[in-house]
């Protein structure tokens, strides 16, 4: 029986595509939501989930800095994946004739200039590929999706304009997560290494300053640092960070030591490869 990997979204949606690049050899699984997919992963009807956690424009994914420590899942990986829309219609639509495009909200954001020249009516849809969907079983000319490549294939429908995001650098980064295992060893990761942890400080003047000098102080590249409420308490904040390195590494093995005086809750929620997209880039927090 071939291997699964669990993605939130329908059939052709980026999470899909994602799924598709980095694991050609799986069967990727939609799921109605993001619980669904971890679901699946925890029971272990999925071996693996391809779960977006941040995008180049619009920031993080709602959800997922809460989701991910409550799952007890584990980043095995992560890719990215540069972000292109099309717009699609029924077979022998126009964008002259139609009136109304349907997509999820951050693609309708983030294809403005189409919208705008054509003169199209932006109506929000719970997901790209599922506006497709809805266009091909709708059978209007009027009415056109914005998705991604692959869902003109899967639904049937003409592509009458391609790449028609406003800017092109658009590029999501998706963690892949495994149920929890013994982390990797340094031999085990031999390159690159990102190390992911979530954080909560003590409740002591300048704890943050203090708890993020030792990062600074040995000279660990910090990635991503992202604070959110915990639960509804406006005095309990956790914080998602991405630091470079392994935590064998004596520069971070020395900064997470130090981040230890200063906190009440370290968790460690994955040591994994470094993408190529991520060593090509020089952009650091």
């Amino acid at each position: 029986m071939a291997q699964k990997i669990a993605y939130q979204g329908e059939p052709g949606a980026n999470s899909n595509i994602a799924c598709m690049q980095m694991f050609p050899q799986l069967d990727s699984v939609p799921c109605a939501s993001f619980e669904d997919a971890f679901e699946l992963v925890s029971s272990g009807e999925a071996e693996l989930a391809m779960i977006p956690i941040e995008n180049s424009i619009a920031g993080r994914v709602a959800d997922i800095h809460i989701l991910l420590p409550q799952s007890h899942l584990q980043i095995v990986g992560e890719f990215f994946l540069p972000i292109h829309f099309d717009l699609l219609g029924i077979p022998g639509s126009t964008i002259e004739a139609a009136t109304e495009v349907h997509s999820h909200i951050h693609a309708l954001g983030q294809c403005r200039r189409l919208i705008r020249e054509a003169g199209l009516r932006p109506v929000i849809a719970g997901d790209t590929a599922g506006s497709a969907r809805e266009v091909r079983e709708w059978n209007d000319p009027t009415k056109l999706s914005l998705a991604p490549p692959l869902a003109a294939e899967i639904y049937g429908l003409d592509v009458l304009a391609s790449r028609v995001e406003d800017d092109p650098s658009n590029t999501t980064r998706f963690v892949v997560l495994a149920r929890e295992k013994q982390l990797p060893t340094r031999e085990e990761l031999t390159g690159p290494a990102v190390t992911s942890f979530v954080f909560r400080v003590r409740n002591v003047p300048s704890a943050l300053f203090k708890a993020l000098g030792g990062f600074a102080t040995n000279g660990v590249n910090m990635t991503r640092l992202e604070s959110y409420m915990v639960g509804d308490e406006f005095a309990a904040t956790m914080f998602m960070v991405d630091v470079e390195g392994h935590p064998e590494d004596l520069p971070l093995r020395l900064a997470l030591e130090e981040l230890d005086f200063f906190t009440t809750e370290v968790r460690i929620l994955g040591v994994y490869p470094a993408a190529e997209f991520r060593t090509a880039q020089t952009v650091t927090a």
